[in-house]
């Protein structure tokens, strides 16, 4: 059977639980811990690996106890229930007015204006009441309703949501509120223990335990125009459910190490994998909303590709480590560190990358003009690099909101044209359409690969220009640029 991955996207709508059965299972007695003494039947002795630990034994000391961080996380982990309306569609549109061309319409109720409700989870992560949860519980919500753990009910509003790390924060207003603190997703080890605290299918207050599966997994359900999502889960085998979007995964010192998003699931329930977002991106995440209003997500300008054995002996690598790196932008911080086509990134500062959701990982957590030390391997000689991260338009300062608004209307990634494109088409200024989504430029009947040159007769050089253009921009706007198979194109549209 396929096995295909699925956000859980906040479960309950409206229905009931049907028929849950409890099992109970009978106490069987305490087992006795006997320590597993080191086989002596193999000659060749143990491998070199275990050299560090001096004992085999298993310890009753090392039996877990979750209670502790169960009562510390459990009371800062609250219910998420929205209401949205459905978006209309063309198809709507026509189905509702053939019922209405034969009088119909009365005995029907329509769907586009009835609110929907969902639930999902969230977390406190401060005791003003601010609250971390995914992205995918509160996208398109006209309500957003808070119970916590003791039963209060608030309102909260939406403080910023990002779709390219399913992560969002919303506020309510109360103080002293119990809340989590973070940990360090970079030292959560395979195999270590973990609790999800969450409400799923509206079972308020429920905590799973499992332990970590594996770290750095992308699942591709982040799918973003931009392309630029970032995925690096956490990997558990806690139980999650519908409803537990949004919870926390803790560590057994009560520490937030993750925010819980997806399973992996051929049913739609819990079949043995869940996926979190590490905590290192949440807290970056929550640190731009709060302090910038919008997301600044840095980039090192490079394509990459997984080394296996066979790509390893083809391309002469000796050992297989990091990631190779395909290519280069041309406006990159890669580019300008020094970094080439060929290279193997083996680690940022400090921290191994053996995928590119390490990497995406690890230069995700940082913002534009951070600088980070990336070690590399050249000619099987390794040398570390300092590397100025920059923004998607090629420079190093920090996004206004105000900008990162008219490019969500605009639909568009811009970016700085090649010189070889621009010497081709014998312009010297510009900005080319990376890519389109739904928005005004799209509605104009814009193509990707457009390169603007003019907006209302002024000359654009940057994708900062584009932005402080439009951004107090009302009425019409004319736009006029050329395509690269040399075709000149105009379009005009409203702000």
């Amino acid at each position: 059977m396929k096995k295909f991955f699925s956000l859980l996207l906040v479960g309950i709508t409206g229905g009931l639980i049907g028929a849950a059965v409890l099992y109970y299972s009978g106490d069987r007695g305490h087992q006795k811990i006997e320590t597993l003494p080191v086989s002596t039947e193999r000659s060749y002795g143990l491998p070199s690996h275990y050299a560090n630990y001096t004992s085999s034994a298993v310890s009753a000391d090392l039996i877990p106890n979750f209670t502790v961080a169960a009562e510390l996380t459990v009371n800062a982990v609250v219910h998420i229930r929205t209401e949205y309306v459905r978006k209309s569609s063309v198809y709507d549109h026509f189905f509702f007015d053939f019922y209405d061309f034969f009088g119909d319409r009365g005995r029907r109720s329509d769907p586009r204006n009835t609110p929907i409700e969902a639930t999902g989870s969230g977390v406190i992560i401060s005791s003003d009441g601010y609250i971390v949860t995914n992205n995918h519980v509160v996208q398109d919500a006209d309500k957003v309703e808070v119970t916590l753990n003791d039963r209060r009910i608030f309102e909260a509003r939406i403080i910023g949501t990002d779709p390219t790390t399913d992560l969002a924060v919303i506020k309510i207003e109360s103080n002293d509120l119990p809340y989590i603190i973070y940990g360090n997703s970079d030292e959560l080890k395979i195999g270590e223990w973990v609790l999800a605290v969450g409400n799923p299918f509206n079972l308020t207050s429920t905590v799973t335990a499992g332990i970590v599966s594996a770290k750095a997994r992308n699942i591709n359900i982040l799918v973003n125009p931009e392309g630029t999502a970032i995925e690096s889960f956490i990997q558990t085998d806690a139980a999650v459910n519908r409803g537990n979007s949004g919870g926390a995964l803790v560590n057994l010192k009560s520490e937030l190490v993750g925010i819980n998003a997806a399973i992996a699931s051929n049913t739609g329930s819990y079949t043995g994998y869940s996926f979190a977002i590490p905590v290192n991106i949440v807290k970056k995440v929550v640190e731009d909303f709060l302090l910038y209003g919008t997301i600044q997500r840095a980039f090192i300008g490079v394509s990459v590709r997984e080394i296996d054995g066979s790509f390893a002996s083809e391309k002469g690598i000796e050992d297989i480590r990091g990631v190779y790196v395909a290519g280069v932008s041309d406006n990159g911080a890669a580019k300008n560190a020094g970094i080439t086509e060929g290279d193997v990134i083996l680690s940022v500062n400090g921290i191994s990358v053996n995928s590119t959701s390490e990497l995406l990982e690890n230069i995700g957590v940082h913002r534009p003009g951070d600088v980070v030390q990336i070690t590399i391997k050249r000619n099987n000689k390794e040398k570390t690099l300092s590397v100025t991260l920059r923004n998607r338009d090629g420079s190093t300062t920090l996004v206004q909101k105000e900008e990162q608004e008219v490019m969500k209307v605009l639909g568009a990634v811009l970016e700085t044209p090649s010189s070889q494109l621009m010497l081709d088409l014998g312009i010297s200024k510009g900005v080319q359409v990376k890519s389109l989504s739904k928005g005004i430029l799209s509605e104009a009947g814009v193509r990707e690969g457009f390169i603007i040159t003019k907006i209302d007769n002024k000359e654009v050089s940057s994708p900062q220009d584009v932005q402080k253009m439009l951004k107090s921009k009302k009425g019409g706007v004319l736009v006029e640029g050329i395509y690269p198979n040399r075709m000149k194109a105009y379009y005009g549209f409203g702000m």
